[in-house]
C-alpha cells in the first residue's frame, strides 16, 4: 500500500480504505478462483494497482464518461480505476465467467456502484463507450479491429475517444499501423520502480 501513497498523496479516505482492502479480498478470491499468479500477489500493488493507475496520470476522465475495460481478467484496470473515479461509469467485460465472478464480488464488496460488469466478448458487446481501457489483452491490430465498434463518436474529454492501452516489451512490429496516430508515453515517467521500465501506455484514437 505504500507504494500507492508514495505516488497519490492526496487520496481521500474513502479511496484509501478501498485500495488498503484489495488485497485481502483478491488473496480471498485467489485462493478459490486463480485470477492473478501466486508471484504476483506479493507485489500486488505494484504490478496490478500501480501499474492500473498508470492511466490516472495520463488522462482525469471527465465526469459522466462511459469506459469499458476490455478482457478486465480479474478487474485491472477497471476497479482501480473506479475506485479513484468515482463519477466515471466502468463496464469490466471479459468472457470468462468464472473471472467476472470475482469482479463482481470485488466490486460488491468495495461498495462501487459506477462498475457492471459484462461476461461476453467484445466483438459481441454493442454498447458505446468514450473510451477502451485494457491491459496486454492482445496484439494491437486485433485488440483495436475487435474493438473499436464500442467507442462513440461523442466527444467529452480532453483528449480524443479511443482506446488506451498498458502494454509491456518490444512493440515495434504490433505499433507499426498505429504510429502516425498513437501516443506512446513510457511508464518510468511515472514511476521509478525497476517493474515500469519496460511498460508503457498507447493512446489510440478511434
Amino acid at each position: 500500500m505504500d507504494i500507492i501513497l508514495k505516488y497519490f498523496r492526496g487520496l481521500e479516505p474513502k479511496q484509501k480504505e478501498r485500495i488498503e482492502r484489495l488485497k485481502d479480498l483478491y488473496l480471498e478470491w485467489n485462493s478459490k478462483i486463480n485470477v492473478i499468479s501466486r508471484k504476483d500477489m506479493d507485489n500486488f500493488y505494484e504490478r496490478h494497482v500501480l501499474h492500473s493507475m498508470a492511466i490516472n496520470h495520463f488522462i482525469t476522465f471527465a465526469p459522466g464518461s462511459r469506459i469499458i475495460d476490455v478482457g478486465t481478467g480479474g478487474g485491472f484496470p477497471g476497479i482501480p480505476l473506479a475506485i479513484m473515479l468515482p463519477e466515471v461509469e466502468f463496464s469490466l467485460l471479459d468472457s470468462i465467467a468464472k473471472k467476472i465472478k470475482v469482479v463482481e464480488a470485488v466490486a460488491e464488496a468495495l461498495e462501487l456502484k459506477n462498475v457492471k460488469t459484462i461476461n461476453m466478448r467484445s466483438e459481441q458487446h454493442k454498447e458505446q463507450y468514450d473510451f477502451i481501457v485494457s491491459r496486454a489483452v492482445a496484439a494491437m491490430p486485433v485488440f483495436i479491429n475487435q474493438t473499436r465498434h464500442l467507442v462513440t463518436r461523442q466527444q467529452r474529454n480532453s483528449i480524443s475517444n479511443g482506446a488506451i492501452c498498458l502494454k509491456g516489451g518490444n512493440l515495434e512490429e504490433e505499433m507499426k499501423s498505429f504510429r502516425n496516430i498513437a501516443t506512446e508515453v513510457k511508464l518510468s515517467e511515472y514511476y521509478s520502480e525497476d517493474f515500469f521500465h519496460t511498460k508503457c501506455l498507447i493512446h489510440i484514437p478511434l
